[in-house]
C-alpha cells in the first residue's frame, strides 16, 4: 500500500494506492479526498494511511507492507 497526503492554502487532500500483485497481473485499487478545509500536512497524511487500511481490511488482505512519505506515521505503523 503506498499512501500520501498533503495540505496548502488551496485545500487538503489524501490519497492510497493498494497493488494486489499476483503470479500473472496486478489489481490496483486507488482512492483519493480532496477537501477544502484547514489542517496539517500529518493530519493529511493520517487520512490517507487510515483511507489505505480500511481499503485492505474490507479486501480482508492479512499481509500488507505500506509505503509512505512521513517517517513519524510509517514509524508508528511498524
Amino acid at each position: 500500500m503506498y499512501f500520501d497526503g498533503a495540505s496548502s492554502y488551496l485545500g487538503a487532500g489524501a490519497g492510497a494506492l493498494l497493488i494486489v500483485p499476483d503470479d500473472q497481473f496486478v489489481i490496483p485499487f486507488s482512492y483519493r479526498l480532496q477537501w477544502y478545509i484547514d489542517c496539517t500536512n500529518n493530519v493529511c497524511e493520517y487520512e490517507a494511511l487510515v483511507l489505505g487500511l480500511e481499503a485492505a481490511r474490507k479486501m480482508k488482505i492479512k499481509k500488507l507492507e505500506v509505503f509512505g512519505d512521513t517517517e513519524l506515521i510509517l514509524k508508528q505503523v511498524n
